[in-house]
């Protein structure tokens, strides 16, 4: 996918015409980034808006204990990192890839020049925000209402939505997640999750194959989400 393709899928950049695509296209840097790589951390500077060109990225906050909460998971065509862009205060979470992932980075500056060049971009960015916080507030009554059944169902439905491919056996998610992982995704142990994943399997729901996962029973799944 080349540089100006991937910023047409973004939709803050949507309405830009080509000529200024072209020239924004200019203004990005390239970086890969190794499985496991930290992108950003926690708290860092916020100088970078970063597109994924491939590969993918879990959003992740760390608590002072040390237990990981996993945020969210980003696939290519998605853009991160926006927050800092706007209001220039440290990142307010951390970046991980997940495999290796190929970004492409725009500046600070550059990006509040664009924004003073072109102000009809700034409801595409407004209404991006508003989707991403609307996210955050279904995932925080996520954590605080439903039980550790209903945690994992939500989240491999979610999984399955954003990132499944269909098989004759069911909805394949296209990502290789541990356990450990998914159960940063929920808040919970790994032990819970590798118990919740084995009722599922009993009763149907999913089937396992290492760390290949398969949704056989999409409305069961729904069913044990109970709020």
């Amino acid at each position: 996918m080349s540089q100006i393709d991937l910023l047409r899928r973004v939709p803050i950049f949507a309405s830009l015409p080509d000529q200024e695509l072209e020239s924004l296209a200019d203004s990005l840097r390239r970086r890969t980034f190794a499985k496991g790589m930290i992108i950003f951390h926690k708290d860092s500077p916020g100088r970078s808006l970063y597109f994924i060109a491939s590969g993918k990225v879990r959003i992740f906050i760390l608590s002072e204990s040390g237990q990981e909460i996993s945020v969210r998971i980003y696939g290519c065509g998605d853009v991160f990192g926006e927050l800092s862009m706007l209001d220039g205060l440290p990142r307010s979470a951390g970046a991980v890839a997940m495999e290796k992932t190929e970004v492409l980075t725009l500046e600070r500056d550059d990006f509040l020049a664009l924004l003073e060049r072109f102000p009809r971009i700034a409801p595409d960015i407004i209404a991006t925000l508003s989707k991403r916080i609307r996210y955050t507030t279904r995932y925080a009554e996520g954590l605080a209402f439903l039980d550790v059944f209903g945690r994992v169902a939500d989240r491999l439905l979610e999984l399955a939505d954003c990132y499944g491919l269909d098989r004759d056996e069911g909805r394949e998610i296209d990502l290789r997640l541990t356990q450990t992982e998914l159960a940063t995704l929920v808040a919970t142990s790994r032990e819970s999750v590798n118990k919740v994943l084995g009722t599922f399997c009993d009763e149907g729901l999913i089937k396992l194959d290492g760390q290949r996962i398969v949704i056989l029973d999409r409305r069961g799944l729904q069913r044990r989400i109970v709020y």
